[in-house]
């Protein structure tokens, strides 16, 4: 009897084991979707081979596509009710995709250890939540900055400033540039609704209040300040005038004016930085924080992009594996580098360090700095933004510019404009 039980106990320990490696074993196909250049393609499309050789069970479907027509596909898969299971998402839109209940929150997976995120910064993570819940996971850091030419500072006499440096400074270093070397002392782009969000901030508030219901500054004189300003530099010379700006359209980072020798300073993006850099034959241009308010800084660090995974979807667990995978695993960032921003893994950047260029060290020194001294990421946009932005924000700011309106009427405008859309 006893050698009929033990026989029976070891069969069904047998038909267990058999039936829990057939089930870890299932097939399990995933849809993702991001949006980016072929060269992040490429390497997303590596990581995920990687990812497969892991888990042979788990299969990803990649559908690809450029940034202009991402959300137009993406939305209309939305109103087919056919979204990815894993989908890039940007800081932008993300309010409006969890307004819907798209997307699904996360805390759960990372409390399980599905998602480990014990080796980034909380502000960090804190960039992927809204309304106390965490639906994304920040794939990479990037910051506003300043991009500076060291030699034309040295041909100026001009010595670097400091980190912390003040809008009084730039000023009085641009006219020099001007006057001494008859190139701009700042580039294009410096009315960037992005460099307006950091002065909103040094000035106490921000672009949108918190719920993104309202404008988040109170005072108009914030925002006619901030293009007096301007006024004042574009009639100088010290920056190029709208009408340059216009006629050029938009350029690429290497097109840039600080790229062409016309410029000695540029607003940009860090992770921007090697396309200038190359287009300098390697220059190592420096980085700088956008001008503080008399120390107060506004900068911040904003997640480049997120990956965030359907509210629908018939596999989480898998899902967030592959993400967890994505800004965790060493091999796959040492194919990633960089390119989506500076990893938000503390562990995962000091493994990259021996394999830097030159350049990318200047970057991710200063996303060191700005995890230190930035200001916190505001909240996301409101999901009227793209309106805002196309049908108040540049309108005005072109009024200004060329003259045919004043900074206090146009911060007049704005206000009753955005507040109208806001309240659609």
């Amino acid at each position: 009897m006893k050698k009929f039980l033990k026989v029976f106990l070891l069969i069904s320990i047998l038909i267990t084991f058999i039936l829990s490696v057939s089930q870890s074993q299932q097939q399990i196909t995933l849809r993702i979707m991001w949006w980016g250049s072929q060269d992040r393609h490429n390497r997303t499309l590596r990581v995920i081979d990687l990812f497969q050789k892991k888990y042979p069970h788990i299969r990803l479907v990649a559908e690809y596509t450029g940034w202009s027509e991402y959300y137009t596909k993406l939305t209309t898969m939305a109103a087919g009710g056919n979204i990815p299971d894993i989908m890039q998402q940007d800081h932008a839109y993300i309010r409006g995709w969890v307004d819907k209940g798209l997307l699904l929150p996360l805390d759960e997976l990372v409390a399980e250890g599905v998602i480990n995120l014990k080796d980034v910064p909380q502000s960090i993570i804190d960039s992927g939540k809204l309304y106390g819940k965490l639906y994304a996971i920040n794939l990479g850091n990037n910051s506003q900055a300043f991009a500076i030419d060291p030699d034309a500072f040295k041909k100026a006499g001009i010595p670097l400033p400091p980190a912390l440096w003040t809008w009084e400074d730039f000023k009085r270093i641009a006219r020099i540039i001007k006057n001494k070397l008859g190139i701009y002392g700042a580039a294009e782009n410096l009315g960037d609704h992005n460099v307006f969000r950091v002065w909103t901030l040094e000035h106490g508030g921000y672009l949108f209040s918190e719920d993104g219901k309202s404008l988040g500054y109170e005072n108009d004189e914030v925002y006619a300040s901030f293009y007096r300003m301007l006024l004042e530099l574009q009639d100088e010379g010290v920056i190029p005038s709208r009408e340059v700006e216009v006629a050029r359209g938009s350029v690429s980072p290497e097109q840039r004016f600080i790229c062409l020798g016309k410029a000695a300073m540029q607003f940009t993006w860090s992770n921007q930085l090697t396309a200038m850099s190359r287009a300098l034959q390697g220059k190592v241009l420096k980085l700088y924080m956008i001008p503080t308010l008399n120390r107060k800084v506004g900068n911040f660090l904003k997640p480049s992009m997120f990956f965030t995974i359907n509210a629908k979807t018939r596999y989480p667990k898998e899902a967030a594996m592959f993400i967890n995978f994505f800004i965790n695993d060493i091999e796959a960032a040492k194919i990633l580098m960089a390119e989506r921003g500076v990893p938000v893994s503390r562990k995962v950047q000091k493994a990259l360090e021996p394999h830097l260029t030159a350049v990318e060290k200047e970057m991710f020194n200063f996303i060191a700095f700005m995890t230190k001294y930035g200001h916190p990421t505001p909240p996301p946009d409101p999901e009227r933004w793209p309106e805002i932005y196309n049908n108040v924000f540049t309108p005005l700011y072109d009024q200004i510019m060329y003259k045919k309106i004043t900074p206090e009427e146009a911060a007049k405008r704005f206000r009753e404009q955005v507040t109208a859309i806001l309240r659609k």
